[in-house]
């Protein structure tokens, strides 16, 4: 059983706007100085794998990359498009897949300092990019050449002599063209080109909004007295986040993206617990400069529209075709499986909560901002367990070295070289070389874990450069976190669900790394919504898992291992407060759901109205258990790829869950047991259906109850 956290395999609206694109690795950014000459983006960069010159590379370089490199692939489409020989599959899919080489190349760089070290320059020129970078996928998908092409080679495609990825291609290809609408008439597909780039401008408006409301929103401490509860190293960060922000002398305690802040956990003021829980749910809706309320809304809206004029009831209808999934109606339907039993195992937490309270004479009923503070009072009363005792066993450079690098080693026979001859874009930033059991070079990995106010919230993996043996590529891997920074002097402790999270990040790592494809469209975690978080919570399993878990948890001072009453402890408490967790992220999955299940006939959204009504809807809506994101705040479904796609989070749960039950039945972590997966799922990228690949590696279709296990919903 594990403690299940819900951060996320997300993209920099740049990355998103060009993962569509299938001439295009969705991992890649940069830009170009006016003199071309001295712009480092505009060669190809001889580091180690391609890796970017981030010590050359300024923000100026950045625009005028996108500029040629945008340039440059406008003319290789059109040179596919307008070529007068019979359409083969050299002449029109392999060319598409080796367009845009210099754009995937500045695009890579730049999604990943535009999401994990942005400033006004960046920001700025995210919205003005990103309605080009979405010109360009119209150029491929609304070109009737390029269509007409492809059409002819997907009618004869029995008749091609193609192995099965080319096969796989053409057929991704003939899909992508038809659900982005190449079989509309020309004025409806001008029509939809405006909505898209409509769209996405708005979407980039709204993650500086969304980044700009996060910096403006966290709680100003005056006095300290306010701040009992915080440890001593908390409250030295917060004091670090006031003076950084011009307010010296003060605390300052910043905003995680989600609804509820580590620091409520801890927080004896109640006061203070309000006004923090307050500053957090109502960062986006102040009627100022930082309200999406109006902007997400509109999103809806074109979206509506969009799946309309395709043809689609909705857009989730739309979206959810090339999914594992395929219909909203199966989303529903294993939606409605989860919520009741989720609602019920959250009431009865409620009520153990409000018995606490009652017995310590609060005369107050459980409120949002109550539940983590004395969750944590109910927790240390069932299992003594208190964060403060296990953290001290959680010192990151351990957790990563022995712990994620090492369940890696025992799984597929990786190793990790740490270098420092490549350049980093902030100086918090590690890099490794990876290396294959073989002792070759597999590729390399960025890890960048603390907080900082000029990088997104959550937590994301995502490549600087994708695989791909047609290209001669291989991967180019980063993980970016938020884990709260220890003040100068003190030791890097996590908790144990910051530990989960490396786990899970690093999970999709592994999926980019052991990409084995020779098409870049289909390589490494190009793959739907609704399987890509597969790999990443399968990893995380490997974090409690004995001979893991007693390999990196050991204590900062002393070097002694986590003693096995703190390990049993933790395998105790792996089910508590689930009902809660799977809650509020299920009520996230439901507004989503019902953003997107808008017909093209709805009006603008009253934003508040829209989600109380959802909630309720699903029954959903216990006041004490807000959603994990309030929709004003939800980026990833207005701008990172996760429209309509949520629910997949809790769909590759039910994968996870299930392909980890595989493992304990077959001799948990050994390295046959990892070759196997990795080479039934981890290496196949999008070259097989999901279903299948899954079924392939299971012996059946997926099984939503070991889920429920782990979750402490059933026995």
């Amino acid at each position: 059983m594990k403690q299940r956290n819900w951060f996320h395999f997300t993209l920099p609206l740049a990355a998103i706007a060009i993962m569509t694109t299938s001439c295009n690795n969705p991992n890649k950014g940069g830009e170009k100085t006016a003199d071309t000459a001295s712009n480092p983006l505009l060669a190809q960069s001889t580091l180690p794998f391609g890796a970017p010159a981030f010590d050359k590379i300024k923000d100026a370089d950045y625009r005028p990359a996108f500029e040629e490199g945008i340039k440059q692939e406008f003319a290789e489409i059109d040179k596919v498009a307008n070529n007068t020989d019979a359409p083969t599959f050299e002449n029109t899919l392999v060319a598409l897949e080796k367009c845009g080489q210099l754009l995937n190349r500045v695009n890579g760089a730049f999604s990943l300092v535009s999401g994990a070290n942005t400033n006004p320059t960046l920001e700025k020129l995210q919205e003005d990019i990103a309605p080009k970078l979405t010109s360009i996928q119209d150029a491929i998908y609304l070109n009737s050449k390029l269509f007409n092409k492809v059409k002819t080679l997907y009618q004869q495609k029995d008749k091609l002599n193609l192995d099965a990825e080319s096969v796989r291609l053409l057929e991704y290809y003939y899909q992508e063209f038809t659900l982005a609408g190449a079989n509309l008439s020309e004025s409806n597909r001008d029509t939809l080109k405006k909505y898209n780039q409509e769209e996405a401008s708005l979407g980039a408006k709204y993650t500086n909004m969304l980044l700009a409301a996060g910096k403006a929103g966290g709680l100003l401490i005056t006095n300290k007295a306010q701040l009992a509860g915080l440890s001593d190293g908390d409250i030295q960060a917060a004091a670090a986040n006031a003076k950084a922000a011009g307010h010296d002398g003060q605390w300052l305690l910043s905003l995680k993206n989600t609804t509820q802040q580590p620091a409520l956990q801890s927080l004896t003021n109640r006061d203070t617990r309000q006004k923090l829980f307050e500053a957090s749910f109502n960062r986006t809706e102040k009627g100022g400069s930082n309200d999406t309320r109006k902007i997400i809304a509109r999103i809806a809206w074109v979206r509506a529209q969009k799946a309309k004029l395709l043809g689609f009831r909705n857009y989730s209808d739309w979206r959810l075709r090339d999914q594992m999934a395929k219909t909203p109606e199966a989303v529903d339907d294993f939606l409605n499986k989860l919520i009741p039993a989720a609602t019920a195992k959250a009431k009865e937490e409620a009520a153990d909560i409000q018995a606490v309270i009652n017995q310590e004479k609060g005369g107050f009923q459980l409120q949002p901002w109550d539940w983590n503070y004395y969750s944590e009072k109910v927790r240390k009363a069932k299992y003594d367990l208190n964060d403060d005792d296990v953290k001290p066993y959680f010192e990151i450079d351990s957790v990563l070295k022995n712990g994620v690098f090492y369940a890696a080693n025992q799984l597929y026979g990786l190793t990790f070289k740490e270098r420092h001859d490549v350049p980093v874009y902030q100086p918090d930033v590690r890099v490794f070389t990876v290396y294959d059991k073989d002792g070759s070079e597999l590729g390399l990995f960025y890890c960048d874990y603390w907080k900082r106010d000029n990088k997104s919230g959550g937590a994301w993996m995502s490549n600087i450069v994708n695989q791909s043996k047609l290209l001669g590529l291989k991967p180019v891997i980063y993980n970016i976190c938020n884990f709260t920074k220890p003040a100068p002097g003190q030791p890097a402790l996590i908790s144990f669900e910051d530990v989960t999270t490396m786990f899970h990040e690093f999970g999709h790592g592994l999926h980019g790394l052991f990409a084995s494809q020779q098409y870049p469209s289909l390589s490494g975690t190009n793959v739907a919504r609704d399987f890509v978080e597969f790999p990443s919570q399968f990893n995380e399993h490997w974090a409690l898992y004995p001979q893991v878990l007693k390999h990196y948890a050991v204590h900062y001072k002393t070097g002694a291992v986590i003693p096995q009453e703190l390990i049993d402890k933790i395998k105790k408490a792996a089910t508590f407060n689930q009902g809660y967790a799977l809650t509020e992220a299920l009520a996230c999955d439901v507004m989503d759901m019902q953003w997107h299940e808008l017909p093209g006939d709805a009006p603008l959204q009253d934003v508040d109205k829209l989600e109380a009504t959802a909630l309720a809807k699903k029954s959903i809506n216990l006041p004490q258990v807000p959603p994990r994101y309030r929709s004003s705040y939800f980026l990833h479904i207005w701008a990172n790829g996760y429209a309509a796609g949520y629910y997949a989070y809790a769909w590759t749960e039910m994968l996870d869950d299930d392909a980890y039950s595989w493992f304990t039945e077959n001799g948990g972590l050994t390295r046959a047991n990892g070759q196997r997966f990795r080479d039934m799922i981890l290496s196949r990228g999008n070259t097989i259906d999901y279903n299948k690949m899954f079924s392939d590696f299971r012996g059946h279709a997926p099984d939503i109850k070991p889920m429920e296990k782990n979750r402490g919903l059933i026995q």
